[in-house]
């Protein structure tokens, strides 16, 4: 498969520690990847260097062939990168259609009422898109902010702990949604996520970083199950991957 995102000896610091230490990684087209770690492990260091929020210290970003290190998040936005982030970036004071309509509009679509409503429907959003923003539960405002990065038109997408702050019953049913609107949409899907039941049940690969670098890499079940990743990650219960 051809990598739409390479990153190739990735270094960063923050005076004496060390948040991505020679981190080479390589995303092809079209899968869905899962960074694991404990807090300050160094995943969300990574997703800052890839939407142009940090810069590293040495090493390079390949994105469609490019190298995108030292371009400002804007120009990686529209270069087809898109993110979401733990807290959800909302018009807070706006409806839902609203912010949805601001998001089409940014990013030129032809018909932004048209593409609003598909939106709306691709998400299952419709039942609050006259609800404010700022008073939606958790998991929809998660939905919605999703939305409104996928509004892009992009070719991937990284999601930052997509069910942070989401109710136990919701969670799945979620994941479902953002994932289903990813896969019709032909995107690469990266998300951070410190639970492991959605890492085993969404992720087809996992990367498990700690300490600023990488110690596992591969399927959710080889991953989960690695002596090093039990150790440092989630422990000895170790989830299955669904099927």
């Amino acid at each position: 498969m051809n990598a739409v995102l390479t990153a190739e000896g990735l270094k960063k610091s923050f005076g004496a520690v060390t948040a991505a230490a020679n981190i080479s990684l390589a995303f092809d087209a079209n899968t869905v990847v899962s960074l694991i770690g404990a807090n300050g492990a160094g995943k969300t260091t990574f997703l800052n260097m890839v939407t142009g929020y940090l810069k590293p210290d040495s090493g390079r970003i390949m994105f469609d062939r490019r190298n995108i290190v030292g371009l400002s998040p804007r120009q990686i936005t529209k270069l087809g990168v898109s993110r979401s982030f733990q807290v959800p970036q909302l018009f807070q004071t706006l409806n839902v259609r609203d912010n949805l309509l601001i998001a089409e509009s940014i990013a030129g679509a032809k018909d932004p009422q048209a593409a609003t409503d598909a939106a709306l429907a691709r998400f299952a959003l419709e039942p609050y898109g006259h609800q404010q923003a700022g008073l939606l539960p958790e998991g929809i405002r998660k939905l919605l902010d999703v939305a409104m990065a996928l509004s892009s038109r992009s070719k991937l997408l990284l999601l930052d702990e997509p069910t942070s702050s989401v109710s136990a019953d919701e969670k799945f049913a979620i994941m479902d949604v953002v994932m289903g609107a990813a896969r019709a949409a032909g995107v690469t899907v990266i998300f951070v996520e410190h639970d492991m039941d959605i890492v085993a049940r969404f992720a087809g690969r996992v990367v498990a970083f700690y300490d600023g670098g990488i110690i596992a890499d591969g399927t959710p079940d080889t991953v989960l199950r690695a002596d090093s990743v039990r150790r440092y990650v989630i422990g000895d219960e170790v989830p299955h991957a669904a099927a």
